[in-house]
């Protein structure tokens, strides 16, 4: 999951332009409201100074708003990414056949028939196999790696030579607790294999992401 820019909304030098160009208003309205009450415009003769406070007002009150705002969203990122990693810690202790048995979960979860592992000995690269909502085929094979084992282009090589000729998928996914090689991104998106490291697993389990038949 890509970390949201959460900054300031004002630079320094901005909130020294932003002092200037209040005092500029302020003067300016000062002079207004004297040349007009000199011309004899009475009570009236103070709007524009009313006016400028009513600007300044509903300008605070903005940034207040906006203020307010991003520290929700920087506190519902965080809690989120303490929900996601908590998530992948859950996965990275499970053996190989309990995180096949998990991906097939989340698949029967959102909305997947007929999921089930049939992972093992003989399995030609297919841990997982389920029928998407839409009623397409889906085979994904499942690396449960360490963070500092990437998934690399020759497992993606052995998985993409079974998973249409073999097993018919209509979506091709390998899932993992890692990463992935750049010469396995290459290879996967060259043969149309969908691939979820650690953070497209994690937002896939807490909801927050897609599954890897969308």
């Amino acid at each position: 999951m890509s970390t949201p820019e959460l900054r300031r909304d004002w630079q320094p030098e901005d909130t020294c332009l932003i002092g200037c160009a209040y005092g500029i208003a302020v003067l300016a309205a000062l002079i207004m409201t004297g040349v007009m009450a000199d011309n004899g415009f009475g009570v009236a003769a103070i709007l524009p100074f009313l006016l400028f406070v009513g600007g300044v007002v509903a300008h605070i009150r903005y940034g207040i708003r906006r203020a307010a705002e991003r520290r929700r969203q920087a506190a519902e990122f965080q809690r989120l990414q303490e929900i996601q990693s908590t998530e992948i810690a859950r996965y990275h202790a499970m053996n190989s056949r309990e995180f096949e048995q998990a991906v097939a979960f989340l698949c029967e979860r959102d909305g997947c028939t007929e999921a089930r592992v049939v992972g093992g000995a003989g399995d030609l690269g297919a841990d997982v196999l389920a029928c998407a909502p839409d009623g397409r085929r889906i085979v994904i094979q499942c690396k449960r790696y360490g963070p500092t084992t990437k998934v690399g282009s020759p497992d993606l090589q052995r998985f993409g030579g079974t998973c249409y000729s073999v097993h018919g998928a209509q979506v091709a996914a390998v899932v993992t607790t890692s990463v992935f090689t750049r010469p396995a991104m290459n290879y996967g998106t060259q043969h149309g294999i969908r691939l979820f490291d650690e953070a497209a697993l994690a937002a896939w389990a807490t909801r927050a992401g897609p599954a890897p038949w969308m």
